[in-house]
C-alpha cells in the first residue's frame, strides 16, 4: 500500500455535478476541483466505481446521452492528471466488514475499502457524513 496523504478521490457526486446542464453554485465549485486536475494544479483520484456511477447517474436522468458518458469514460481513464483506481474480491470481502462495524452502505464501504486499500485518506463528497471511519477526512466541497 502506498500511501498518498494530500491525494483526494473524486466522488461521482462532484463528476456528476460538473455536468449538471443548470447553472448552479455546485456545479462552479465541481468545475473548478476538475479544471484544476485538468490544468496540472492538483492531482486526483478517480475509481472504476466513481465513473460506472456517474455514468449511471448522468444518463438515468438525461444529463448526458449514452455516447457523451462512454466518451467522458474514455478521456477520464486516458487522462494522466487522474490516478485510477480498482476494487478486487478482496477488496469487496474489506467492505462487507465495513458495512457491518461502521453502518454504513455498501457502495460506501466498497469505496472506502477502496481507497484504503490504495493509500488514498481524503475524499471530497457531498456525503461527508457517510465516511465515518477514522482513517477518511471526508470533506463537503459544496460547502
Amino acid at each position: 500500500m502506498t500511501e498518498s496523504k494530500g491525494l483526494f478521490l473524486i466522488d461521482s457526486n462532484v463528476l456528476i455535478y460538473a455536468y449538471e446542464k443548470e447553472e448552479s453554485i455546485k456545479k462552479d465549485k465541481a468545475k473548478k476541483l476538475l479544471k484544476e486536475c485538468l490544468l496540472g494544479i492538483r492531482l486526483f483520484a478517480i475509481s472504476s466505481q466513481n465513473l460506472a456511477e456517474f455514468v449511471s447517474v448522468i444518463t438515468k436522468k438525461d444529463k448526458l446521452s449514452a455516447d457523451e458518458a462512454k466518451n467522458f469514460v474514455i478521456k477520464m481513464s486516458q487522462f494522466e492528471g487522474f490516478k485510477k483506481i480498482n476494487y478486487s474480491a478482496e477488496t469487496i470481502v474489506f467492505a462487507l466488514d465495513f458495512v457491518q462495524q461502521f453502518k454504513m452502505p455498501f457502495w460506501d464501504a466498497l469505496l472506502a475499502a477502496t481507497m484504503r486499500e490504495n493509500g488514498i485518506f481524503n475524499i471530497y463528497t457531498e456525503n461527508a457524513k457517510d465516511f465515518k471511519m477514522p482513517w477518511i477526512n471526508a470533506v463537503n466541497p459544496f460547502t
